[in-house]
C-alpha cells in the first residue's frame, strides 16, 4: 500500500518544495545572527585600532588551510547533489561523507588552533578582540557541527535511495556555512 504525498510538500505561493523553503528561512534567520555579530565586529574594529596588535596573533596559515578545507567540502556537497539528481543515492551518500570529513577536519584544526592560542594566554576574556574572535568562530563551528550531524542523517537515507531531495537542502545549508567563513577569515585573520 502506498501513501499519497503530504499536502505540505509544495508551497503553492512559491512553487518551492517545503524542505527547501524551510532551509532558506533558517538561512535568513542565521544571516540576521551572523550579520549582527559581523556588523558589531566591524564597527568595534574601526573604533579600536589597537585591535590590530591583537589580531596579529591569529594564525593566517591555519585560517587559510581551513578555508581550503571548507571550499573543498562544498565541492563535495555539489557533487553529492549531482549524484542525487541522477537518482544515485549511494553516490550522493559517498560525497556527503566526504563533505562531513571536511567538516571534521575543519573542527579538528580549529581545536588545535584554539588550544595553542589559549596556551599563549589569548582567551575569550583577554580583551574585546578575542571575545569577538571566539564568539564568531565558535558560533560558526557550532554550525559546522550541526551541518555534519544533519549530513550524516541525510547520507544514511540517501545510501538507501530515500529522500534524495534532502541532499540539495543540506548542501544549501553547507554552502551558507562556507560563505560565513569566507567573511570571517579575512576579518579575523587577514585584516591586521
Amino acid at each position: 500500500m502506498s501513501f499519497p504525498k503530504p499536502i505540505a510538500t509544495l508551497r503553492e505561493a512559491t512553487g518551492m518544495p517545503t524542505g527547501r523553503l524551510a532551509v532558506w528561512w533558517v538561512i535568513a534567520s542565521e544571516i540576521v545572527i551572523f550579520g549582527g555579530i559581523l556588523g558589531s565586529y566591524i564597527m568595534h574594529r574601526l573604533g579600536h585600532p589597537e585591535w590590530a596588535h591583537q589580531s596579529i596573533h591569529t594564525n593566517t596559515w591555519i585560517g587559510a588551510f581551513n578555508t581550503f578545507v571548507l571550499l573543498t567540502s562544498s565541492l563535495c556537497a555539489v557533487l553529492a547533489h549531482a549524484e542525487a539528481e541522477k537518482k544515485n543515492g549511494p553516490g550522493a551518500a559517498k560525497y556527503l561523507m566526504y563533505t562531513t570529513l571536511g567538516g571534521l577536519t575543519f573542527l579538528i584544526v580549529k581545536s588545535i588552533e584554539w588550544t595553542n592560542e589559549i596556551k599563549h594566554g589569548y582567551t575569550i576574556t583577554s580583551n574585546t578582540f578575542w571575545s569577538f574572535y571566539y564568539t564568531a568562530a565558535g558560533l560558526h563551528g557550532l554550525h559546522v557541527l550541526a551541518g555534519m550531524i544533519i549530513m550524516l542523517i541525510v547520507a544514511a537515507d540517501a545510501k538507501k535511495g530515500k529522500e534524495l531531495q534532502r541532499v540539495e537542502n543540506i548542501g544549501i545549508y553547507w554552502h551558507f556555512v562556507d560563505v560565513v567563513w569566507i567573511f570571517l577569515f579575512p576579518l579575523l585573520y587577514i585584516a591586521k
